[in-house]
């Protein structure tokens, strides 16, 4: 019951840093505060505030928090602290699966159609399926945590590679490209919205309905079986769960990293709870880190911006070489 009132306590702070961030994140951008001080009586700065900030704002949160829950599932399904949809190869299929798309029907990230939002979450989905699946084949499982994240590295940097090549043969989606590859979330609409809350939803739903699977196979593979746990099914859903997850943020948002990592991080270092809760909870706090790191992105040099994904891998690639450092120490863990 006390892991079920921190949690609980947990998700209700967060909820209300989201709110208050929000709030932030809708004032902040080129034109500073003017534009929230006279939306009410000028129609461009309302125009500025509905159909830019706002949506980006949200569209931050949203595919954080498809990013988070991405990460739980990953960590939770290969009973490894340090996996992610970066380092299991996802997000690298997904963004060759996003160039793809741009390179064969000559599209662009920035569209804000409904139809051209979800075709590139399709793309990214199957990418991201595929990357996954390479990585489990060359590592021949999860039993070993070592060739798991190098099998990840590999099919990141082939896949990354495959990627660049599409794009080089287009020179057309080059540019795009570029700041897709750099993680933005300045390209989110409303449709992508719709689109990536729709993906959370469903991702959530399934995700969490599996939390009481991965909480036995926490207790090892072996213990798994002998409760009569359906292992193949649960691999199969919760690797489809983590690829549309990555899927649908990579395809909105570009390439953005340690959100999934960190997150999971962050909650168990803060509540100690089951891995329905757990899931959950990841995605709220990588919605809120996410959003922060957008909000601050817009405003370190503004009136320009910095791209999200780049000030999210400088503070995520700092994060990680802390847990690093804490796990090398005497009775030091993850």
């Amino acid at each position: 019951m006390s892991g079920a009132r921190h949690s609980l306590w947990l998700g209700s702070a967060l909820l209300i840093a989201t709110a208050a961030l929000l709030l932030l994140g809708v004032g902040v951008g080129s034109t500073g505060f003017d534009s929230v001080l006279h939306a009410q009586h000028d129609p461009v700065a309302w125009q500025i505030l509905w159909d830019i900030r706002l949506p980006r704002t949200l569209g931050a949160w949203v595919a954080g928090g498809l990013l988070g829950l991405a990460g739980a599932v990953a960590q939770g399904l290969f009973r490894n602290p340090l996996a992610d949809p970066y380092l299991l190869g996802s997000a690298s299929g997904a963004a060759l699966g996003v160039a793809l798309a741009l390179a064969l029907f000559g599209t662009t990230p920035f569209a804000t159609q409904w139809l051209v939002r979800l075709g590139l979450t399709g793309a990214a989905f199957a990418g991201a399926v595929i990357g996954v699946v390479l990585t489990l084949a060359l590592a021949k499982g999860v039993q070993h945590t070592l060739r798991l994240l190098l099998a990840g590295v590999i099919v990141g940097v082939v896949l990354g590679a495959g990627r660049d090549l599409v794009t080089i043969a287009s020179p057309d989606t080059l540019q795009a490209m570029q700041g897709f590859m750099l993680g933005s979330t300045g390209f989110v609409g409303w449709a992508s919205c719709g689109v990536m809350a729709a993906m959370l939803l469903a991702s959530l739903l399934v995700a969490a309905s599996f939390g009481r699977v991965l909480d036995g196979l926490a207790l090892g593979e072996a213990t798994a079986v002998s409760l009569g746990l359906p292992l193949a099914v649960v691999r199969a859903v919760l690797v489809a769960v983590l690829a549309l997850a990555t899927g649908a943020a990579v395809a909105q948002t570009g390439l953005i990293a340690f959100v999934g990592l960190a997150s999971p991080h962050l909650v168990r270092s803060i509540v100690k709870t089951t891995h329905g809760r757990l899931i959950v909870l990841s995605a709220l706090m990588g919605g809120l880190l996410l959003m922060a790191a957008d909000v601050l992105a817009r405003w370190i040099i503004a009136p320009q911006e910095l791209p999200v994904g780049v000030l999210t891998a400088v503070l995520g690639g700092s994060y990680l070489l802390w847990l690093m450092h804490r796990r090398r120490r005497p009775g030091g863990g993850l």
